[in-house]
């Protein structure tokens, strides 16, 4: 079984004012039964986490974002959505972990940001399960996000997290890892004082104790749709790649989120 963990639970300070949690903002349209509709920006990492075989999805969401709980509801497609709470805004770290009990270590688990866009749609399919392995992105400015180190058989060396002049222009858009690594970095975290907030931190003081992680350079094109600026730049981006808007998976049409009040069948 194969988890989609989308943590959800930050503000979303750098857009707002909105009168709704920004996972939800319009980004491109979707197809709704022959209808054209507006399409939220966090279906498009639902939509690659689909393409990558995700058989279970988990929004890490605030208590006060019930309104991503009434959007999807109980299942998509063929994966079934559950939602845990993030009871304060303790960073990514504390938002993945959430998620640890729930999660078998036989068990795959992607985790994607759902107010990025990204293309290939299916690039996620070239991260090992078997593996923690990271999807990279050339970025013009990666100062602005998790810039990634590789040595030359791209096993990652270092996360740069915001770093001025960085030493790579590839960036992490998602990653991908076993349930038992999941669980080997939920310990590291929790036996750290103070604890990460940020991801990159944390895999670097797991690469000093010996682990490893893959760095695949399988992205083409990667906006963070959290800024005014990033938000106009998603729309050019869809526009430049002709996305169909809809959610397919292989040749099947993946229908919008289905409106259920259990996830009980």
């Amino acid at each position: 079984m194969t988890w989609g963990i989308i943590p959800a639970a930050g503000a979303g300070t750098r857009i707002q004012p909105l009168a709704f949690s920004k996972e939800l903002l319009p980004v491109g349209s979707r197809f709704d039964t022959g209808t054209e509709r507006p399409r939220a920006v966090s279906e498009h990492i639902v939509e690659r986490m689909l393409l990558a075989g995700a058989t279970k999805l988990c929004f890490v969401i605030s208590p006060e974002k019930a309104d991503i709980i009434k959007y999807y509801a109980g299942r998509i497609g063929a994966a079934r959505i559950c939602y845990l709470v993030q009871p304060q805004p303790a960073g990514l770290c504390d938002a993945i972990f959430q998620t640890a009990p729930f999660v078998a270590p036989s068990e795959d688990v992607i985790i994607g940001l759902p107010d990025t866009l990204w293309f290939p749609t299916d690039a996620l399919r070239h991260l090992p399960a078997d593996t923690l392995s990271f999807l990279l992105f050339p970025v013009s400015h990666p100062e602005l996000f998790d810039a990634v180190v590789l040595d030359a058989s791209d096993q990652v060396v270092e996360i740069q997290v915001k770093r001025p002049h960085p030493g790579s222009s590839w960036v992490w858009g998602a990653f991908r890892m076993p349930g038992h690594t999941l669980h080997a970095l939920y310990q590291l975290w929790c036996a750290r004082e103070p604890r990460d907030e940020y991801i990159g931190t944390l895999i670097n003081a797991y690469l000093a104790l010996g682990g490893r992680a893959l760095g695949v350079k399988a992205g083409d094109a990667y906006v963070d749709v959290g800024t005014l600026n990033g938000y106009r730049e998603a729309n050019l981006l869809l526009q430049r790649q002709s996305d169909v808007n809809v959610l397919r998976l292989g040749d099947d049409v993946v229908p919008a989120p289905a409106k259920l009040t259990s996830l009980v069948p």
